[in-house]
């Protein structure tokens, strides 16, 4: 018997891919000081800080003020987790499709799984190329907060 390892990497590698769309519309911003992230009432959903640069992705109403730049506008898709970290290709698989179809992506991961945002307004596009790349897809025609 092949273990649950091999299984989902060989679903990767042939589509198949359980992803999410997630309901309301994100925003990336950057914030000049670590200090910043958190102020407001909302939740992050992704921190990144660097000696660079600290990032945030965040509910697009939940901007913070003190952010130096925003770029605003993006779904979200979560792929089906938990995902082990020896996969190979799984985000391959997905910006590949998407890439083919001309669809700009901005991916974040995290310790159980991977998130791979697209424009809001290219996500009916995105949808259409990744079930049509054999991807399971959840979540597609949810209201979403604007």
């Amino acid at each position: 018997m092949r273990s649950l390892r091999y299984q989902v990497v060989r679903a990767v590698y042939h589509g198949g891919m359980l992803v999410e769309v997630l309901p309301g519309r994100f925003a990336v911003c950057r914030l000049a000081r670590v200090d910043d992230a958190w102020p407001g009432s909302g939740n992050p959903v992704f921190v990144a800080v660097t000696p660079d640069e600290v990032s945030v992705v965040c509910a697009s109403g939940d901007v913070p003020s003190q952010a130096v730049a925003v770029e605003d506008g993006w779904a979200m898709l979560r792929v089906g987790g938990p995902l082990d970290f020896g996969l190979v290709g799984v985000i391959a698989a997905l910006s590949a499709t998407l890439a083919q179809a001309g669809i700009p992506i901005f991916v974040t991961s995290t310790y159980l799984t991977d998130y791979v945002m697209v424009k809001a307004d290219r996500l009916d596009d995105a949808v259409v190329a990744l079930r049509e790349a054999g991807h399971r897809l959840t979540g597609v025609g949810q209201p979403s907060a604007e």
